[in-house]
């Protein structure tokens, strides 16, 4: 077993990894998740977010790619998200 809960994760840090939030296609949802990240990446680039809509443009699929630095920012980071009331699911 692991010393420590991050040397079992296949990811080397520090790296750029792309986090998918789906939510409702409203107002406000993409900057809303630019703020999220924002507390757990400050230099994230707003400008890099890529945006897809659903075919009937009900939802909004964004993907913020953050500079990730341990497993711990990614997980939390993940909770962040997944408790935010605009969010339907995190990928």
């Amino acid at each position: 077993m692991p010393a420590h809960p991050t040397d079992d994760s296949l990811i080397e840090y520090p790296c750029q990894f792309p986090i998918k939030v789906m939510g409702a296609n409203v107002e406000g949802f993409a900057q809303a998740m630019v703020e999220v990240v924002r507390t757990f990446d400050p230099q994230f680039d707003a400008d890099r977010i890529e945006r897809r809509e659903s075919s009937g443009g009900k939802f909004l699929g964004v993907t913020l790619t953050v500079r990730a630095t341990s497993r711990q920012q990614l997980d939390d980071l993940y909770r962040a998200l997944t408790s935010h009331p605009m969010v339907k699911i995190v990928l």
